[in-house]
């Protein structure tokens, strides 16, 4: 048993190692006459960690464990393998580049190889502890002060970056917001905005699905705690199905996201000003599916290399949209139109299927169109003499205020300066960036379902009725006083944040302020271009709003207080007078 202990702390060891010389090996940069060395040394990590797996594998005789271990050796094993003969096949050559490019093999195995590590680890959590908001708090905390130190290191900025600046970006990256108080395309490397771009994937998906995703596809076993959180996280009403709805989230990201970065990268092919087409389209895609707003272009998509390429701003909405909308909208609304085709045409019944498209969907799906149909038509008419009067053509006109109706929507890119917007139609930017997007998608704000149903509430109320009733469906009261409880915190928590703002910038504006204080608790990354000129308390307070608004406040609440003790009676009720 002293052994075993003894075996994993030394295991546990090699992981440590490995990540400190990952970061070094990413983040500092060596003389040539040490790289050979440097190779040495992953050679030595991986041949030592395809060891460990191996005696590791003859110790354990669980399945779900033994499938994993089956994979890191396979990955190991063709990392090293892949190395060695690239390395044999440029025997005779410079032998710089060559190592270079195997270095990238090297990162590239160790790192899914960590990633793997991570979500055993997380695993583990879930035994020793178990509270879903705390852990879903937890984990966006833990990864904004990471990503602030990755971020931190010398090959990732160009000018260097403070700590403050670090855990901004960070957090605005982990949150998908978007707000930056530096330059993403001059003030970062490649490096950096791959950081960055890292952030925003794990920030829109979460780190806890991608560990429900390993664990379904090694079959691992899953406790109950972990499919009641995972459950929660991805909105899913059986708890059976939840690895296997948290694989399909994932799988439904990445293939979304290739997809996008397919129709980017031949929108921009016209586009002299981008070096790197591949990395601008992978970076985007992500960006905007994930309705993050970062962007590597130089003054983002308001350049006029960007502002007129129409094709490359419709590809961008779909993502955001998509996106804003979540799996399970998009999943469901796929069966509907799926079963109401067969329905039609193959088994010629003429009417509409009946409960496959389901209430919450059909809730947030007209919502979302309502919203995204008033934008456009609102940004077409307001701002005909104002941001639409540059494009001379019809279809710029009515691209570019689809594009303005999309962003507030949690996404932030722009393709207009919102400084000479005007007045009004700021007032109705903060008004979407208020509502947000849909509740278990990628985005953020108070959640279109939420606003849907106090809407709905005020309506029921107008006509004298206690309930609110759609379709012979019935909405819990449950649901009410959470939307209720939802749009009251975000008032608070956005006022406040705008009055310690009016202390921090006595030199600011009313109106910048709360601009900037609705985009980062909405998660949308749209400014007055105010971020950069921020004094360091008024960064603390943009942070914590980002991190609040993505995280949800009566989450925390819900984790903070949702442990005190049940009361299974009724007081009498009394009325209160309410006019």
């Amino acid at each position: 048993m002293v052994n075993l202990k003894s075996f994993k702390n030394l295991y546990r060891f090699i992981d440590i190692l490995i990540l400190f010389f990952l970061i070094f090996d990413f983040g500092f940069t060596i003389n040539d006459d040490y790289k050979p060395y440097k190779i040495l040394v992953f050679f030595t990590l991986t041949s030592v960690l395809i060891g460990f797996n191996i005696l590791k594998y003859f110790q354990f005789d669980d399945a779900g464990i033994r499938k994993t271990l089956i994979f890191n050796l396979i990955l190991l094993t063709a990392t090293l393998t892949s190395s060695g003969l690239y390395l044999l096949l440029n025997q005779g050559q410079d032998m710089i580049p060559a190592l270079k490019q195997c270095r990238v093999i090297f990162e590239v195995g160790l790192f899914l190889y960590l990633l793997m590590r991570l979500s055993m680890l997380i695993k583990f959590v879930y035994k020793i502890y178990f509270n879903p908001a705390i852990l879903f708090v937890g984990s966006f905390f833990i990864f904004s002060f990471i990503g602030a130190l990755f971020l931190m290191l010398p090959k990732v900025t160009a000018h260097g970056i403070s700590f403050i600046d670090a855990l901004f970006t960070a957090t605005s990256a982990i949150c998908v917001t978007g707000l930056t108080v530096l330059d993403t395309a001059n003030d970062f490397t490649q490096l950096g905005q791959g950081v960055i771009l890292a952030l925003i994937q794990i920030g829109g998906l979460g780190i806890l699905t991608f560990t429900s995703f390993f664990a379904y596809f090694f079959r691992e076993n899953s406790s109950f705690r972990e499919g009641l959180y995972v459950k929660d996280f991805t909105a899913s009403e059986n708890l059976q199905d939840v690895l296997k709805i948290a694989a399909r989230v994932v799988l439904f990201t990445l293939t979304v996201e290739m997809i996008g970065a397919a129709c980017i990268y031949f929108s921009i092919d016209q586009i002299d000003n981008v070096k790197d087409k591949l990395f601008f389209s992978i970076f985007h895609a992500i960006s905007a599916f994930c309705n993050a707003g970062f962007s590597t272009a130089v003054g983002g998509f308001y350049d006029p290399s960007y502002r007129f390429a129409y094709s490359l701003q419709w590809a961008i909405m779909l993502l955001i949209v998509i996106g804003g909308l979540g799996y399970n909208i998009v999943y469901n609304s796929y069966i509907y139109f799926k079963t109401a085709f067969s329905n039609f045409f193959v088994n010629n019944i003429k009417t509409l299927p009946v409960r496959v498209f389901k209430l919450n969907s059909q809730i947030i799906f007209i919502t979302t169109c309502i919203l995204l149909l008033a934008g456009f038509v609102f940004f077409f008419f307001a701002e005909a003499n104002h941001s639409l009067k540059e494009h001379v053509t019809f279809y710029g006109r009515i691209t570019s205020a689809m594009f303005s109706s999309v962003t507030p929507r949690t996404a932030g890119f722009n393709t207009i300066d919102y400084t000479h917007v005007a007045t009004p139609s700021l007032l109705f930017v903060i008004f979407l960036m208020w509502i947000g997007a849909s509740p278990a998608s990628t985005g953020g704000g108070i959640k279109t379902s939420t606003f849907a149903i106090a809407m709905l509430n005020i309506y029921a109320t107008a006509r004298g009725r206690n309930r609110i009733e759609i379709n012979t469906r019935e909405i819990s009261s449950s649901s009410v006083n959470r939307a209720f409880a939802i749009i009251m915190i975000s008032l608070f928590v956005i006022g406040l944040s705008i009055l310690l703002l009016l202390f921090f910038e006595p030199n600011a504006g009313i109106l910048p302020i709360a601009f900037e204080c609705f985009s980062a608790y909405g998660t949308v990354g749209l400014s007055l271009n105010l971020t950069p000129t921020l004094s360091v308390p008024s960064k603390y307070v943009i942070i914590l709003v980002m991190f609040l608004g993505r995280i949800g406040t009566l989450n925390l609440l819900f984790g903070m207080l949702g442990q005190i003790e049940q009361k299974f009676y009724q007081y009498p009720q009394e009325p209160i007078l309410i006019n």
